[in-house]
């Protein structure tokens, strides 16, 4: 159980060795994983066209936690954000994060847009000179050098390879860049549990004696998590800022959306049931958690599309109860 400044009870010998028999097995079902997707996703030249060449892409920026050889990390290092073309913009520590992020809102949503700060808000556009980023599992490996495990890195270097180059921005990419993650996160599991100091009796840091602010930066399957809090003298929380995942990418999903919709349906296009559902698989490559957020699963959730006219008057809808 974990308590301020590390955790109740440690970890011993016995139960290391659990873990690192089951680490194992992670790794192994991570390998599967991956090729099971290479055999049936590569497999098909159609699954394979509609990641490279279909209405699925935004030119971002992208931004990922790094360490300090700007390898992929999650739970420690500086959040570092690359331009359209892989070049750093910017590289923090998460104390710093208001000096590079900033948000603002819109009328139409309840839901904040993070933006690039010292790129400026252009709006919802994409581009080099927009200031939407990108933070999912692609915008970490495109914000990274590579892979800190070394099956990891065989794999991102083979998805790279595959799609042309780095950086990436196919939306549908975020499911193998996914995978990419598994293997990582599979093998340092098992790094971890062969570390001789994971049975250390050494539990807790100590801490300051008055608690006042902190920040926290981690990431997350759907994306950069940062978690900002100040308290008054007795720890209790006065002021809170999240900044999580989903909201990170808040307006590059909106963007995704438009552009599904606009790159599926053209004039005199016939609106199916596989019309709205193409157009939901841009919106569900950001979050695996959207399945349990919306209670549906993918195809099955309620869905409506208006179309309009340019004086904004409805011509055709569509639904799915």
């Amino acid at each position: 159980m974990n308590t301020p400044g590390g955790v109740r009870k440690g970890i011993t010998a016995e139960q290391r060795d659990d873990i690192v028999k089951k680490s194992e097995g992670f790794v192994e079902f991570s390998k599967f994983s991956i090729q099971l997707f290479k055999d049936v996703v590569l497999g098909n030249k159609d699954y394979v066209n509609l990641i490279l060449n279909g209405p699925y892409a935004l030119t971002l920026h992208s931004m990922g936690l790094v360490d300090a050889n700007n390898k992929v990390n999650f739970y420690d290092g500086k959040v570092r954000v690359v331009d359209t073309n892989g070049k750093e913009l910017f590289k923090y520590s998460p104390a710093e994060y208001t000096e590079f992020v900033e948000e603002r809102v819109e009328p139409w949503s309840y839901l904040k847009f993070p933006f690039l700060k010292k790129v400026g808000w252009k709006g919802f556009i994409d581009g080099q000179d927009s200031g939407v980023y990108h933070a999912t599992p692609l915008s970490r490996l495109n914000a990274s050098d590579g892979m800190a495990t070394p099956i990891a890195q065989q794999e991102f270097d083979f998805m790279y390879k595959t799609l042309g180059g780095k950086p990436v921005h196919s939306t549908l990419a975020m499911h193998w860049a996914r995978l990419v993650e598994l293997v990582y996160s599979a093998e340092h599991c098992l790094e971890l549990a062969m570390d001789p100091e994971i049975t250390g009796t050494e539990l807790r840091a100590p801490l300051p004696n008055k608690p006042n602010e902190g920040v926290g930066i981690v990431e997350a399957q759907r994306g950069t998590l940062t978690h900002h809090y100040v308290t008054d003298e007795k720890g209790i929380v006065k002021k809170a800022n999240l900044i999580v995942g989903t909201t990170n990418n808040h307006a590059a999903i909106c963007m995704s959306i438009k552009k599904a919709a606009e790159g599926l349906i053209k004039k005199n296009t016939e609106i199916t049931e596989g019309t709205l559902n193409m157009i939901e698989m841009a919106f569900r490559a950001y979050d695996p958690c959207f399945s349990c957020a919306t209670h549906s699963l993918p195809g099955r959730m309620k869905m409506e599309l208006i179309i309009r006219d340019a004086e904004g008057k409805m011509i055709r809808s569509a639904r799915r109860n």
